[in-house]
């Protein structure tokens, strides 16, 4: 099996499984409780939230483990919007965010906030300019993913924020849940407020992710209960997956450079083997070192259905996907690629390959090697049927 759906998940690093496992065993007790187990199990949430807030240059004091990032980028949205609730009614985002955010938006919009949202160039960019000019007396938040999810493309995110810096009313939050621990981002240098981060895109566990939430900046919490995370997200720690997020993290920082060094490469070599001996395909997003993650690489063929190929793509024992996992099913087109102005046909012909620390350089060379067989034979058969 060749897993090249690491966008969607990785699978778990068996050092993270074990650390786990361990916690379980041995470290059960729920933090809030007073007596020794309890007490041991807060000290490892707090040893976990140190190694979270040294990979993003922050206090300890600024993150907040929630369940994922689906949750962090509601509660980093929702919890703004209702604790600012009277400051101004105006909110911008772009086209291609994650669903875990354009949706939030959407259901906003529906509530009677006035959303903007920000078109992208053909590469999946926004402009800053356009950002700035966006911002208006009743603005009040904007939404910015930094690494898309379905292309790569990575969005001016310093610029942005210091573009917004000028406007104090005015919140930034950052979705770097495909970003976090592989490309470098530091909230307090961009000038962010709130950035959502998940364990699952780093080969750690599902279920637990993290909101950083700017020093003396207060949210409205989702959840209301037990007060836990300083009140902001109540329910019992997820223990086990906070320990498992805190070494996911840490084997990250041992793997990061070589890592993005070695996908930068296969990724070159990848297109060099596909240039020329395909037609038609497309390749989606900015594919340049500086302008994308290395790691995701997305390609359409027109005439093909992006399910027909991901499944051809399975019967050969490689996994990738069509678009975003959470929308994957919907057979519709894929609406990062519409907003960067692909056709229907070329947006539903889509598929992804994502790279994570465990992808090798030979099995790329063989998904290559497949695709260059499979892709003449699909067309072969959709010429038929439409014949």
């Amino acid at each position: 099996m060749i897993y090249l759906d690491n966008s969607a998940t990785t699978p778990m690093h068996p050092e993270v499984i074990d650390v786990m496992t361990d916690v379980m065993k041995k470290i059960f007790g729920n933090p809030s409780s007073l007596h020794g187990l309890g007490a041991k199990a807060e000290r490892l949430v707090e040893q976990a939230r140190q190694v979270t807030a040294r990979m993003l240059g922050c206090t300890p004091q600024e993150i907040f483990f929630t369940s994922g990032g689906t949750e962090a980028n509601n509660l980093a949205i929702k919890g703004t919007l209702d604790r600012i609730h009277g400051r101004g009614k105006h909110i911008i985002t772009t086209k291609v965010e994650h669903p875990s955010v354009y949706e939030v938006y959407e259901q906003l919009k529906k509530r009677g906030w006035r959303v903007t949202y920000l078109s992208v160039d053909s590469l999946g960019r926004v402009n800053p300019d356009e950002v700035e000019k966006a911002v208006d007396d009743e603005t009040v938040l904007v939404s910015v993913m930094h690494v898309n999810n379905e292309v790569g493309t990575i969005q001016p995110i310093g610029e942005i924020g210091k573009r917004l810096a000028k406007y104090p009313k005015v919140l930034f939050h950052v979705d770097a849940v495909q970003s976090f621990a592989k490309l470098p981002l530091l909230p307090a240098r961009a000038h962010i407020d709130l950035l959502s981060i998940s364990a699952h895109k780093i080969h750690g566990p599902k279920g637990i992710g993290a909101l950083y939430v700017r020093k003396n900046l207060s949210l409205e919490p989702l959840l209301v209960g037990g007060g836990q995370e300083k009140g902001l997200r109540s329910g019992t720690e997820y223990v086990p997956g906070i320990a498992g997020l805190a070494k996911a993290i840490v084997l990250a920082e041992q793997k990061r450079t070589e890592f993005l060094r070695n996908s930068q490469r296969w990724k070159k070599a990848f297109l060099e083997r596909l240039d020329g001996k395909l037609s038609p395909m497309i390749v989606n997003g900015d594919i340049s070192p500086e302008g994308c993650a290395p790691y995701i690489l997305s390609l359409s063929f027109p005439g093909i259905k992006s399910e027909v190929l991901v499944h051809a793509l399975e019967e050969e024992g490689i996994y990738v996907s069509s678009k975003s996992a959470c929308s994957s099913k919907a057979e519709i087109p894929s609406r990062v690629l519409k907003a960067m102005g692909r056709t229907d046909e070329e947006a539903i012909g889509s598929i992804r390959i994502s790279m994570g620390f465990q992808t090798t350089a030979e099995e790329m060379e063989r998904c290559a090697d497949v695709l260059l067989r499979v892709i003449p034979r699909l067309q072969k058969v959709m010429k038929v049927h439409k014949g």
